[in-house]
């Protein structure tokens, strides 16, 4: 069956990139909204888009999901732990103080984002708060007229629906204009397993105003989820459930300056509310014996100067957050203060035979009313070529650090299904890589050879005989390759990932018989998308992702190999060419693959998905 299931990847590679070359006829289909340009479908068969549903195959980040990626969704780059991820939207950092696994829970309407980049590296220890492995960096898109409703039917009784409004009026100053737009949706299904059901509701406003040169959002976001798993986060068998209820405000200005230059202030409030249950059919108390609130607000300032042939970047973060429970009470606080200030000096030299290089030295300050403070140097040094198959060849060399959430540092430490470490300190990351871009014959790609050593990574362990799992620190070497190529023609897109990567783990003397997270990677991960549009009505879109996971004696069925799935075929008629049909398939293998060790699989699901735009 593996062999098959290979070599049915390999033939759609192969056909894709056949069909790439051959076709050069333009046809265009009705407008999909793309968040990510480096993944076919834009949505999931399992409810309403949200911004980790574009995350489900996308190369550079591998998502551990239970029940489904919007469900829950663990996010990891480059074998990094879901705590060592973070997220960028506009100018701000967000994050999740209570645990990470909520990192993924932005109340935001996809049409309301520009297409995502992931920031790694230099990038990352510049531009990143509080994470070390990686950051998905979005930004707020410009409003345009129009609006579209979204109906989706399926398996397990789903029934979804959004409906997205924009408005846009011109102002009385010069060419500037002023729009609003509106987000709601819904999901709701009983599940294809037992206690698997989910109910989802999500609804934004956002105003805006642009000018020629700046661009200013003022947003509101309110986002409800609730959804049971068996084995969601214990290997019980026990009905457990989750109610998260997230609410998010941003203000975000940029104005962009003369030759690429720009200046960019943000301010965020964050409040996530989550009830987990054990057991969801239990009697409760007065008090369920898990409740958490967490509080982050923040405000971020950052901007980019060119003098000559010299450029100057700046970022700064500050961060307060704050923690309630009704059980993580057995840390030393639950209230903290983080900041951020970063510079960086890029001098270039231009070269007689076109290109240039140049060399970034930088530094930055990591600081908390609860740690040490952290310096963090940066330096990069690169060639660019303007008209070569190969364009960029790069040396980097960063720090990063960050804090252990609150669930790590406030667990108990001796009782409990999870226990936790009140000694736990600042964790940091060295990384170096050496990176390659280029292009051949209508293909264009990336390759990337990094070594990252992570000091003090929290890390949730198992042990024999003992029933709950524990925050450790480990110190890990992790040696990775990532590769990317690309290539769009008229009729199709084909866009090819690889990632490598080997571990090597000091839990410091500590009693472990194994790891949920850190040590739960892909040895090898290969992705594979194609988007074929056969003509002005038809449309194909093919996500696959086939891996080799490390050993792992908590994952219980399904093995360490698979090949996961999701497949779209899109219909709009000539003759009412404002609707479009969308039948979908996710796992379609019906892979039994446990992403998480001991969670169980998401089974094979399929619905179709009717849009109207306007």
């Amino acid at each position: 069956m593996r062999t098959l299931r290979l070599s049915i990847l390999a033939a759609i590679w192969g056909f894709a990139s056949v069909l790439c070359i051959a076709q050069e006829r333009p046809e265009v289909l009705a407008e999909v909204r793309v968040l990510s340009d480096r993944i076919a479908n834009q949505a999931s068969a399992a409810a309403f888009a949200m911004p980790v549903s574009t995350l489900r195959f996308e190369p550079q980040v591998d998502i551990q999901t239970r029940n489904f990626g919007e469900a829950q969704a663990d996010l990891t780059i480059r074998g990094g732990t879901f705590e060592s991820v973070g997220v960028k939207l506009g100018g701000i950092s967000l994050s999740d103080p209570q645990t990470g696994h909520y990192l993924a829970e932005i109340p935001v309407a996809i049409d309301m984002l520009a297409t995502s980049k992931i920031v790694t590296g230099a990038a990352l220890a510049l531009e990143g708060n509080n994470a070390t492995s990686g950051a998905v960096a979005y930004t707020w898109r410009p409003i345009t007229a129009g609006g579209a409703a979204h109906v989706t039917i399926g398996d397990g009784q789903l029934f979804s629906t959004t409906w997205y409004q924009a408005m846009v009026t011109p102002s009385r100053f010069g060419k500037s204009r002023v729009g609003a737009d509106v987000a709601f949706a819904r999901s709701r299904s009983e599940g294809l397993l037992p206690d698997a059901d989910h109910a989802f509701d999500r609804i934004n406003v956002r105003l805006q105003a642009v000018s020629p040169a700046s661009q200013t959002d003022v947003f509101a976001g309110y986002q409800s989820k609730q959804f049971g798993w068996r084995n969601l986060y214990t290997p019980y068998q026990s009905p457990e459930s989750e109610n998260l209820q997230t609410l998010l405000f941003a203000l975000n200005h940029r104005a962009g300056l003369l030759g690429g230059d720009y200046f960019e202030t943000s301010v965020f409030y964050r409040r996530n509310k989550d009830d987990y249950a054990y057991n969801r059919y239990a009697a409760l108390g007065a008090t369920h014996p898990f409740q958490h609130t967490t509080w982050l607000s923040g405000a971020a300032l950052s901007g980019r100067h060119t003098m000559d042939d010299f450029v100057a970047d700046f970022h700064g973060e500050l961060w307060v957050d704050e923690i309630e429970s009704t059980s993580l009470l057995f840390g030393r606080y639950q209230t903290r203060t983080l900041a951020k200030v970063s510079i960086a000096a890029e001098k270039s030299w231009m070269k007689d035979s076109g290109g240039r290089i140049s060399a970034k030295v930088g530094v930055a300050f990591d600081d908390s009313n609860r740690f040490r403070t952290a310096v963090s140097p940066v330096i990069e040094l690169a060639r660019e070529w303007s008209a070569a198959e190969l364009s960029r060849l790069w040396l980097s060399f960063s720090r990063a650090t960050q804090v252990p959430s609150y669930t790590a540092l406030n667990a108990n430490p001796s009782a409990g299904l999870f226990r936790g470490n009140a000694s736990l300190g600042r964790e940091r990351t060295a990384n170096l890589e050496l990176g390659i871009a280029g292009g051949h014959a209508g293909w264009t790609s990336d390759a990337v050879i990094f070594y990252r050593v992570d000091s003090d990574l929290v890390d949730w362990t198992y042990r024999r005989g003992i029933t709950a799992r524990s925050a450790n620190p480990v110190n890990m070497a992790t040696t990775g390759m990532e590769l990317l190529a690309r290539r769009s023609s008229a009729h199709a897109d084909v866009i090819i990932g690889f990632t490598a990567l080997a571990k090597a783990a000091d839990y410091r003397g500590a009693a472990i018989d194994a790891s949920f997270y850190a040590l739960n990677y892909a040895r090898y991960r290969l992705t594979a998308a194609l988007v074929y549009r056969f003509n002005h009505e038809w449309e194909l879109r093919l996500d696959n992702a086939a891996r080799l996971q490390a050993d792992n004696v908590l994952r219980l069925i399904g093995g360490d190999e698979t090949l996961i799935s999701s497949w779209g075929i899109s219909y709009r008629p000539n003759t009412f060419s404002r609707a479009r049909v969308t039948l979908r398939a996710d796992n379609v293998w019906n892979s039994n693959y446990q992403e998480v060790p001991a969670v169980t699989a998401t089974p094979r699901l399929i619905s179709i998905e009717l849009v109207y735009g306007w």
